[in-house]
């Protein structure tokens, strides 16, 4: 596939790098053929320096006045080779003014005028050849830097989507089994049934518009872990204990909402639920000795049974962590002795994406 077309350039002048060169190069070629001709320096250096200025404005301009039809490096040259003689003979009639006729009829001074046009000509070249290296391999690393810039880009937009879609499926799940609560006190005809309700309504309307909140902070995460258990324990007064003790410290760091609470919805369901004596649910927080940030939800309900395997909500909370944290941030589940179950977050703060 043949590459775009690049815009023409719109520069004429040359660069203060190119300027900076030139000059230097200047100095020395005067430097030398003033030692080899005997004529003063600032003779030299006042027909080279011009020289050199002619062919770098030469040089800078040929891209912007060049035909359609010619390429930026064969205009340069050609420009290059054009100005060398021309500048040449500009110097002569500059010195000689009246007298350049005579003064190129000269063989010796003839001589050293092709000599002069000459060392235009292979220098101008040499150094023409050397810039536009040094330009393509500037563009080539503006292009690779465009390019890791738009991947970039590309992946963070990925990674928004994605978190996106696995928030769009986590928060159904969540819904859908709070309201099977609701309709088993319901069912059973518990007094309860008319307060839990009032209490789940309450809970969703203050947590409906923080489900797709992208700088959610852990504090409102507690918020809503704190509500969902205190509905819960509406729900089993005699079968449900709870402690949240996370420092306050940790409230401020952003945090993916709703993985915290689905923790804790798992403990209820699965470790509380088929408890028949119930059971106690600890949510806390520190920072480890790596300082990293490990949250856990432990309950004492019935464990994980050797058959179990981990359900779309445990699944997406992983793909989650590892969008919003980096690929280090894991989850654990450990068993608890002597029955129940410790879940377990693991992330540096540092890496949030």
């Amino acid at each position: 596939m043949p590459n775009a077309p690049r815009p023409r350039a719109t520069k004429f002048l040359p660069t203060a790098r190119q300027v900076l060169v030139v000059t230097v190069f200047t100095l020395l070629l005067s430097w030398l053929l003033h030692k080899l001709s005997r004529t003063p320096y600032s003779t030299v250096f006042g027909h080279i320096g011009f020289i050199g200025a002619v062919l770098l404005l030469a040089y800078s301009a040929a891209d912007r006045l060049r035909p359609r039809w010619l390429s930026t490096g064969k205009a340069r040259l050609l420009a290059v080779m054009l100005a060398a003689p021309l500048a040449s003979l500009m110097t002569a009639v500059g010195t000689q003014g009246r007298d350049v006729i005579s003064y190129l009829s000269n063989i010796e001074t003839l001589s050293g005028y092709i000599m002069m046009v000459v060392l235009g000509v292979i220098f101008g070249v040499t150094f023409s050849l050397l810039a536009m290296r040094a330009e393509r391999r500037e563009r080539e690393r503006a292009d690779r830097l465009q390019a890791e810039l738009e991947k970039n880009t590309l992946e963070r937009e990925l990674v928004d989507a994605r978190l996106r879609l696995l928030q769009a499926q986590i928060e159904p799940h969540f819904l859908f089994n709070t309201l099977a609560n609701v309709e088993a006190l319901v069912a059973a005809g518990s007094p309860n049934a008319g307060p839990v309700l009032r209490h789940l309504i309450a809970y969703l309307r203050a947590a409906m518009p923080r489900l797709g909140d992208a700088d959610a902070t852990l504090g409102t995460e507690l918020q809503l872990v704190r509500a969902y258990l205190e509905l819960m324990h509406m729900r089993m007064p005699d079968r449900l204990r709870f402690s949240v003790a996370v420092p306050a410290a940790l409230e401020p760091l952003r945090f993916p909402a709703m993985a915290l609470l689905t923790l804790v919805e798992n403990a209820v369901r699965h470790g509380i639920d088929p408890a028949p004596a119930g059971g106690d649910i600890e949510v806390g927080g520190r920072y480890d000795a790596a300082g990293k940030v490990m949250l856990w939800v432990g309950d004492s309900g019935v464990g994980m049974s050797e058959t179990a395997q981990a359900g779309t909500g445990l699944s997406n909370l992983r793909s989650r962590l590892h969008g919003f944290y980096g690929a280090d941030a894991r989850l654990d589940l450990h068993e608890q002795a002597p029955h129940g179950m410790r879940a377990e977050l693991h992330f540096q703060p540092g890496e949030q994406k």
